[in-house]
């Protein structure tokens, strides 16, 4: 979330994911840049997931979402895993997963290491589902931005919808998964949601 949204809007990406990945019947979940916990906190509150890993570079959030979740029954059963690590990265027990999320984190990847990513998630760890969101760069007059200035110092880039799709469309064509793109926020008619949203899903062996 930045200081400019809505609080509410991280809330919704939030509850977003974790209704599609509970809609898929997955049972064992990877948050990859899981930051503080939010989305953890979520999942670990649905019985459904018998296994939740939380992946994160930076060591400080890893300590707040330890923090976060330290009191959480699921958290004490054992059913949470945090890791200190980047998704650029490959993770080999990590492989297998039925769902993963990529919840507000794509952005803050320098573009020249997305194909690390890709490879790393899509090729590597290839979950059968994924649902990953972003910013809408095209909503950002409506925050006051000016042309090119993005809602986070550290985001890296915020795509707009078009660009967005060509990037999941051709992950999904290299990694034999289908994608679908939606939304979320308030919708304005020229510049669309303020958070878009692309689940991914793996296609059988027989038609990759």
């Amino acid at each position: 979330m930045t200081d400019l949204e809505d609080p509410d809007l991280h809330q919704a990406r939030l509850k977003r994911a974790a209704s599609l990945i509970r809609q898929s019947g997955a049972r064992r979940v990877l948050d990859l840049g899981c930051g503080s916990g939010g989305l953890l906190q979520y999942l670990l509150r649905d019985e459904q997931f018998e296994r939740v890993v939380g992946l994160e570079l930076s060591g400080e959030l890893l300590a707040q979402a330890k923090l976060r979740l330290a009191t959480l029954p699921a958290a004490r059963a054992g059913r949470l895993e945090l890791i200190c690590g980047s998704y650029a990265e490959a993770h080999p027990a990590l492989v297998g997963f039925e769902a993963a999320a990529m919840v507000e984190t794509i952005e803050h990847v320098p573009p020249e290491a997305l194909s690390r990513v890709e490879r790393a998630v899509f090729a590597g760890l290839r979950p059968r589902l994924l649902v990953m969101t972003t910013p809408n760069g095209e909503y950002n007059p409506l925050y006051g931005l000016a042309r090119g200035e993005f809602r986070d110092p550290d985001h890296k880039f915020e795509w707009g919808r078009a660009r967005f799709r060509d990037w999941g469309q051709g992950v999904a064509r290299r990694n034999g998964y289908r994608v679908r793109f939606s939304g979320i926020g308030e919708l304005d008619p020229h510049l669309g949601q303020p958070t878009q949203v692309a689940l991914f899903t793996r296609r059988p062996p027989e038609t990759a």
